[in-house]
């Protein structure tokens, strides 16, 4: 018999046909699929997107990762989850951790492999990469990440405009396109700044892609109001010389 082990499944962006095949097949082999909620009760939205694949027979195991801004609570959920995974697979579990988007990509499934690696490195573990909400919104959008010697910048949305300015003066100055995450309430703030540096129109907004409720267009069409925290913005400055 196989030997039981983890694996981190990264479920895409919101909509279930992004799913992979190797990530369907690693939650219908799982005889255990657990997932991160961030308060006690919930579902858990990786869970609700692989909700197709989690059949009855199935345990179900929600994990507590509270989204705060102290590192203590973080870093006992994370200890107390990978734990509880790593003693699940001692148990003869095939467990199946459900990450939203891509495991590798500010996701809460990095925090479990490197506390597991670090603590239990005989743990059977493998990892499943998944679509990310940048990739997704791109397709929808119908927008070129990177061409050519273009650059790709991924990282949270700045917490003040200074800074913002400082990041696209760069990114202009090095060909760099901006996709930033975590847009939600600064968009009241940036995007007055974009509509200042004339980029409304080289901007693409993003909100909850993959869901039902999905919202992808030009940043000139978006009103300065409070956003969902799953937001995104992808900025280009310029273009290749080079093109069809």
């Amino acid at each position: 018999m196989a030997t039981p082990s983890l694996t981190l499944v990264g479920v895409g962006p919101g909509d279930p046909s992004l799913l992979t095949l190797s990530a369907v097949e690693a939650i219908q082999k799982a005889t255990l699929v657990a997932y991160p909620v961030s308060k006690e009760g919930e579902d858990g939205i990786a869970a609700h997107v692989a909700a197709l694949w989690i059949t009855e027979e199935k345990r179900r195991l929600p994990l507590l990762f509270p989204m705060v801004r102290e590192s203590e609570p973080r870093q006992k959920a994370w200890k107390e989850a990978s734990e509880k995974l790593v003693s699940l697979v001692m148990e003869g579990e095939e467990v199946a951790f459900l990450c939203q988007g891509d495991v590798s990509l500010f996701a809460s499934a990095s925090y479990v492999l490197l506390y597991i690696k670090a603590h239990h490195p005989n743990c059977p573990i493998r990892l499943i990469p998944g679509i990310t909400a940048i990739s997704a919104a791109a397709a929808v959008g119908e927008w070129p990440l990177s061409l050519q010697n273009d650059h790709l910048l991924i990282l949270p949305t700045p917490n003040d405009s200074e800074s913002l300015k400082m990041l696209l003066d760069d990114a202009f100055r090095s060909n760099t396109v901006l996709a930033l995450l975590k847009l939600g309430r600064r968009w009241t703030w940036v995007r007055p700044l974009l509509e200042k540096k004339g980029l409304l129109n080289d901007s693409l907004f993003a909100q909850r892609v993959g869901f039902s409720d999905e919202n992808v267009l030009l940043a000139s069409k978006v009103p300065a109001t409070d956003r969902p925290y799953f937001s995104l913005l992808l900025i280009r400055q310029s273009w290749p010389e080079t093109l069809p």
